[in-house]
């Protein structure tokens, strides 16, 4: 009676998950995060800052770089769950994962995360180029090691997703072969860890007196150097930005206006806006906060048209 009295009570405390929704291929794209494919859009980001965005060729190929890099963005997530199901199966919120939930068995996981890590470099390779294949590879090795051990030692944790954002901008450039420039490269570099940091210090923030609630590293983390990191990156992240638009400053020009210039203004006020959730600790998705605020998508939205106005020289 004892016994059964104390598995009731564990019973009420800790309720069971939920039964998975749908059978092992709804399992296996879940696990995949499409929320988080919003992510390989991107890809489009040099050919953008190129101004060569809309040809046939530039949209086919762009379509092909998005699924490759999805697939191996995929591969890594369902060999990190593969992992992590021991471990996931203890935590509140991620033991509703398909693999820690059993919905996608383990080998499974390893077996198409494995196929999906081999083809997509392959079919870059035939269908892309030797560039775009050689940065994918490095791409899934790098995040594999992430998943191994990379992502418990302070600090190479930040730089190496920092850089996989970094890699997806600058796939597009290699896929259709567009110099990247430096100031490009030190913008979006510098923009990835801006949001990386951010997130980082929300988790940290939100986590306060909930240890082992979210990743473990953060423990080791304080607030106030999070704080530092992602206040030093959005500075770079502008002052890369307004050197990039002011490049061309003394160079005259035939549109209405010196949208390219202009566009500093919305972008700086972009950041402020992004640094609003970060200050408060609510920045924990990125995803959400540029989909979710409105004003925010209102800046993005000014932003892309006086971009586009530059590159058209209207």
């Amino acid at each position: 009676m004892a016994e059964t009295a104390v598995l009731r009570q564990r019973t009420h405390e800790e309720p069971s998950a939920p039964p998975p929704k749908g059978g092992l291929l709804a399992g296996l794209l879940r696990t995949a995060r499409p929320r988080q494919w919003v992510k390989n859009i991107l890809v489009v980001a040099a050919p953008a800052a190129a101004g060569e965005l809309f040809s046939r060729h530039a949209l086919t190929q762009l379509g092909l770089v998005f699924v490759l890099f999805t697939a191996c963005a995929a591969a890594v997530y369902l060999v990190n769950d593969a992992r992590d199901a021991e471990a996931d199966r203890a935590h509140p919120t991620k033991r509703h994962r398909p693999v820690a939930a059993g919905q996608v068995p383990v080998p499974v996981a390893y077996a198409v995360g494995a196929c999906l890590g081999l083809l997509a470099p392959a079919a870059a390779a035939w269908l892309c180029s030797p560039a775009v294949a050689a940065l994918l590879t490095a791409y899934l090795g790098m995040q594999l090691a992430y998943c191994v051990c990379l992502k418990h030692v302070l600090v190479v944790d930040l730089a190496v997703v920092t850089t996989g954002f970094l890699m997806r901008a600058m796939i597009g450039g290699l896929a259709l072969g567009i110099p990247l420039s430096r100031w490009f490269l030190i913008t979006t570099g510098f923009g990835a860890l801006f949001m990386v940091s951010a997130k980082r210090y929300s988790e940290a923030v939100q986590m306060a007196g909930k240890a082992g609630a979210t990743r473990a590293l953060l423990t080791e983390y304080t607030p106030g150097y999070l704080r530092f990191v992602w206040q030093l990156a959005a500075g770079v992240a502008v002052l890369g930005y307004c050197l990039w638009a002011m490049e061309e400053g003394g160079v005259p020009h035939t549109s209405v206006l010196p949208w390219r210039q202009l566009s500093m203004v919305a972008f700086v006020l972009a950041i402020l806006r992004y640094a609003v959730f970060a200050d408060r600790g609510t920045a924990g998705e990125p995803e959400d906060v540029v989909l979710r605020d409105r004003a925010l998508a209102l800046i993005g939205l000014a932003w892309v048209a006086m971009y586009g106005l530059a590159v058209a020289n209207w």
